[in-house]
């Protein structure tokens, strides 16, 4: 299994997803109440606007401190750079 490397923006992508989950079971509230459509459908993008805010801030973190540049300043790792940005 690979190390894993903690960094300092982990705990604002933590609280963004726990927040985005709050508000994930209070869509699922919604609907069992029967709120209107228009209203589910505002609070599920907002849901799906901070998962993948909370995606993007972790693979910018992921290239800022996982993958080294080599004597010439590009990429050393490619195949770890192209893994992670097929996620965007």
């Amino acid at each position: 299994m690979p190390e894993v490397k903690k960094h300092s923006s982990r705990p604002r992508i933590t609280t963004r997803l726990k927040r985005a989950n709050g508000h994930l079971a209070a869509v699922i509230n919604m609907i069992d109440e029967g709120r209107p459509c228009n209203e589910i459908a505002q609070q599920l993008h907002a849901v799906e606007k901070a998962v993948s805010n909370a995606k993007r801030a972790l693979i910018h973190d992921h290239i800022d401190h996982c993958l080294e540049p080599g004597e010439d300043g590009k990429i050393v790792d490619t195949k770890s750079f192209k893994d992670i940005t097929r996620y965007l």
